[in-house]
């Protein structure tokens, strides 16, 4: 389809000029007609630069509306070679079943599932094959900045980087090990004696949840910004590409939006995430468990960014923080079908049964924010009144 072009002609000198405007778009590959399509260039940063094959039929897939999961990471493959590529093992381990005894029953399963396909010049393996379950995602170009980067800095900056590590598997093979390395990598050494012991700063549950979404719902558009976990001191962040297609501040009670539909219910089905929007429910919940501070959202035109934060006391608490974790714990009562009170905020915060008047204080700053509001507002018992979230 021929794009359109913008143009002005304007005269200098006696000459008439003609100016044509190349739009700033990587969408589509600009080539002359009756010319190879894969001799094409495209506008990038201000430059006309070629674009490479790769390139041109991603763009070709965009415009026919093939998602990135359906496209094909490589293709002229034995069947061997398919198995030598993939970690089919995984697959069957994942699903608990059976793996077949023979070569053609692997790959006729892997077909069914959309990993890899067939056809008279021999195998090709989707994106979505390789996402999930490549042995080495760098033996794919189209898998290039695809793996999970893990920073860890010294301090609560990113002046002194500690370490870097980027995920060399695909996701659903190499998940668990790299939640065991951020847990590894954020948990505290105690030693008891001859004993050693890892004491987890975050919940299991919350970094797996979060990492599992970050997968899930990043823009795999977006180029040059891999999903990054970065570990300071006073923080944990993880951050992918592609703004949040749900509010940030009500990712507790609205069912999530995919971008990538058949990754997400791939997960689901491999067990590796929730789908019905109980993921997110849930590491709030133990991040409660671990009387952890609220987790901070942020979504920008072109990422997502999750923040949590370790354990301290509510006298350290700035009144943002006792505020957004007071507004959480109603959202997540709310979810359960139940409504917060002076009691529930005081064991959210750790507080004992003298201390109920802290408790009132952050009920009070919350209402202020318009965060949330009373389930009872005809009643006029002060002492009983109970709470929901502003947009139940």
């Amino acid at each position: 389809m021929p794009i359109q072009l913008e143009h002005v002609v304007l005269e200098y000198d006696g000459h008439a000029l003609l100016f044509i405007y190349i739009p700033e778009s990587r969408e589509k590959p600009m080539y002359l007609r009756g010319s190879d399509i894969y001799n094409s260039y495209i506008r990038s940063a201000g430059h006309t630069v070629r674009a490479s094959r790769q390139q041109v039929r991603q763009m070709i897939a965009d415009s026919e509306g093939i998602s990135y999961e359906n496209r094909i990471a490589k293709q002229g493959l034995t069947g061997a070679e398919v198995l030598g590529l993939l970690n089919y093992k995984k697959i069957f381990e994942l699903l608990e079943r059976q793996l077949p005894s023979t070569e053609d029953g692997v790959l006729g399963f892997m077909e069914e599932l959309d990993f890899c396909r067939s056809s008279s010049v021999g195998y090709s393996i989707t994106n979505l094959g390789a996402l999930l379950f490549a042995n080495t995602l760098s033996a794919f170009e189209t898998m290039k900045g695809k793996g999970v980067v893990v920073r860890r800095y010294v301090g609560n900056n990113n002046r002194q980087l500690l370490l870097e590590q980027e995920g060399a598997m695909g996701y659903a093979v190499g998940l668990e090990g790299l939640i065991t390395f951020v847990m590894k990598n954020t948990g505290i050494e105690h030693i008891d004696g001859a004993k050693r012991e890892l004491i987890p700063m975050y919940p299991r549950v919350a970094i797996r949840e979060f990492i599992a979404n970050a997968l899930v719902h990043q823009d795999f558009a977006i180029k040059g910004m891999p999903i990054t976990i970065e570990i300071f001191a006073n923080r944990l962040v993880i951050t992918n590409p592609g703004y949040s297609l749900n509010d940030v501040n009500r990712l507790i009670d609205l069912p999530p939006h995919s971008r990538n539909e058949q990754m997400a219910q791939l997960m689901l089905q491999l067990g590796l995430c929730e789908r019905r929007g109980s993921g997110v429910d849930r590491a709030v919940e133990a991040l409660e468990k671990m009387l952890l501070p609220a987790y901070k959202a942020e979504s920008g035109d072109d990422f997502t960014r999750i923040t949590l934060y370790p354990q301290k006391g509510i006298s350290a608490m700035t009144r943002e923080e006792r505020i957004e974790a007071c507004y959480q714990h109603c959202c997540l009562a709310y979810a359960d079908n139940e409504t917060m009170n002076n009691q529930s905020v005081r064991e959210r915060f750790g507080l004992n049964k003298n201390q109920g008047t802290i408790a009132s204080h952050i009920i009070s700053d919350t209402l202020s924010k318009g965060l949330i509001k009373s389930a009872n507002p005809e009643s006029e018992s002060r002492k009983f009144v109970s709470y929901v979230p502003f947009y139940a």
